[in-house]
């Protein structure tokens, strides 16, 4: 099939989502205009702080929730499985399930005043569910840190060109920040001030490559983590949101080039359709859902809308835009990944690449590399990476910010800098820990991430049905892809264990167990709340009383 005929019929369905489906769901939350969003109510000048315009908000919490997720999930499930049912759970789930959960995290911590979905879990649902899933939570998080950094400070050493544009990036968010807040300069002359800027550290990056030796991974990782540590503490408008928008940019450039070269070249989608039911890793169902990952449902996502966006936007006009426009354009970015791997090669290529087990990373750049040729020369392969680290560093500042939110609810610890100091020292020393085989320690447990990621989304799903049940509000629009989610996350855990045991390996087989006993546990006192509150007989019902 022409890989443009796919990239209309998908751009079309995403359109008619967000025209027709996404008003459907905003009608439940009955957003007010004229209501004060926590970032205006509760203005600190730190953490709440309502963003200049909508636009820089999008910037971040699409940076935030994108990361290495939409890019690296979508290629692995392509090389498994084939492209045709990646394309269908992108596109179906960004729509019917990854929209609205993050468009309901990010309304539901607006009705309760910025609040974490974690601790809103203690109000609707019981104290006991609330600490069980801000430990989950908080574990999960430490974890992304230390592989986010690590993965950083890796492509730092393999990619020394990129390190120049990459951390050059901070203090023109600085200036940008300060640009925007505290000079009120026009956010149009100090975005193009910005962006130049970025421009030209492209240019120079290119022609300067900064090394550490064959040994500084260890040296990236520790400035990583102290920028971590610096991006936590500092006044969300000063340095996480202007990067965050600026880095924004450089992918919608990247999607921009991406499309224009899928138009100009307008390849065949060379490799497989359909492979098979089953891989390596697995059956299609659940495993393929879990793999996908960011590209149409995430759990990630729940915390960074409820976590730093809910606490910058300045009216609740803009929610549908910024949580459900936002899952549907990163949809729309994992559509053009799969196209990209798919076309990009020919048939032999792709195979021999699947053969190699080449690194997803390197598949992508060298993919956008080939597709943007007639646009790009041989800039393509470094843009695709440049910006993918871009967004592995949003994804590391903004999780360090949330799990600071996190420790300070869990452990009553108030003091923003002690509260990130507990976060980053161990996220550190996960990075830096080895094995008794010299690997990364954090290796052996991160396979048990893709499904406790998808496992967040369910129980953050099952949450937002929890508060709309007690407002009286409709509840199947999230309480079907809530089911469906926690249903495929279990499965896939349990498919894990049978075969972390093949392999003797325990440590994994302990974690997705303790996974599944509080899942089951946390859904548990989901429906026994709903018993309690007679409402479980209409509790599918898509209409219902508003109150």
């Amino acid at each position: 099939m022409n890989s443009v005929i796919l990239l209309l019929i998908s751009t079309i369905f995403f359109l008619l989502g967000y025209r027709f489906y996404a008003p459907k769901i905003a009608s439940i939350w009955q957003i007010d205009v004229n209501r004060p969003t926590p970032a205006v109510s509760h203005f600190d000048g730190v953490d709440f702080v309502p963003a200049k315009d909508w636009f820089v908000l999008f910037g971040h919490h699409f940076s935030s929730i994108a990361g290495a997720g939409p890019i690296i999930g979508p290629v692995m499930a392509v090389m498994l499985w084939g492209w045709l049912p990646a394309l269908l759970w992108i596109v179906l789930g960004s729509i019917f399930i990854g929209g609205i959960h993050d468009f309901g995290a990010l309304m539901l911590s607006i009705r309760e005043d910025g609040t974490s979905i974690g601790d809103i879990a203690s109000s609707v649902i019981s104290k006991r569910a609330k600490l069980i899933f801000s430990i989950f939570v908080w574990l999960a998080l430490l974890l992304v840190i230390a592989v986010f950094a690590y993965l950083a400070g890796k492509t730092f050493m393999e990619q020394p060109k990129i390190v120049i544009p990459s951390l050059g990036l901070i203090p023109v968010a600085v200036i940008v920040g300060l640009g925007l807040y505290k000079l009120k300069w026009p956010s149009g002359i100090v975005t193009v001030c910005g962006l130049s800027v970025l421009t030209w550290l492209l240019f120079l990056g290119e022609r300067c490559p900064v090394t550490l030796g064959a040994h500084g991974l260890p040296q990236w990782i520790l400035l990583l983590l102290v920028y971590c540590f610096i991006a936590s503490v500092l006044p969300v408008h000063i340095l996480l949101q202007p990067r965050d928008y600026l880095s924004s940019y450089l992918l919608f450039g990247g999607l921009l080039l991406a499309v224009a070269g899928i138009l100009i070249s307008h390849p065949v989608m060379s490799s497989p359709a359909f492979i098979s039911t089953t891989s390596p890793v697995g059956l299609l169902w659940p495993m393929m859902f879990i793999t996908v990952a960011c590209g149409a449902n995430s759990g990630f996502h729940s915390l960074i809308a409820s976590g730093t966006t809910s606490k910058q936007l300045p009216n609740e006009r803009h929610a549908r835009r910024i949580g459900f426009g936002g899952m549907l354009m990163e949809g729309f970015l994992a559509v053009i990944v799969v196209i990209l791997v798919t076309s990009g090669f020919s048939p032999s290529e792709f195979q021999n690449h699947v053969t190699a087990k080449i690194d997803p990373v390197n598949l992508f750049g060298l993919a956008f590399g080939n597709m943007t040729a007639p646009l790009t020369g041989e800039w393509g392969t470094f843009f695709a990476l440049t910006v993918l680290n871009a967004f592995i560093l949003t994804t590391l500042d903004s999780a360090a910010r949330i799990t600071r939110y996190i420790t300070a609810e869990l452990f009553g610890i108030k003091n923003r800098y002690l509260a990130t100091l507990i976060v980053v020292i161990p996220a550190g020393i996960l990075a830096l820990s080895k094995d008794s085989a010299q690997n990364p320690l954090w290796q052996k447990i991160w396979p048990a991430f893709g499904a406790s990621n998808q496992l967040v989304a369910a129980l953050a799903l099952l949450v937002i049905s929890s508060w709309l049940l007690s407002k009286n509000r409709p509840t199947a629009y999230s309480l079907i892809p809530a089911l469906f989610m926690l249903t495929t996350s279990i499965t896939a855990l349990i498919f894990q264990i049978i075969h972390y045991l093949a392999v003797r390996d325990y440590v994994l087989t302990l974690i997705s167990l303790t996974l599944i006993v509080a899942a089951v546990f946390l859904s548990s006192e989901v429906f026994f709340v709903f018993r309690k509150t007679h409402h479980s007989k209409s509790f599918f019902n898509f209409k219902r009383g508003v109150r």
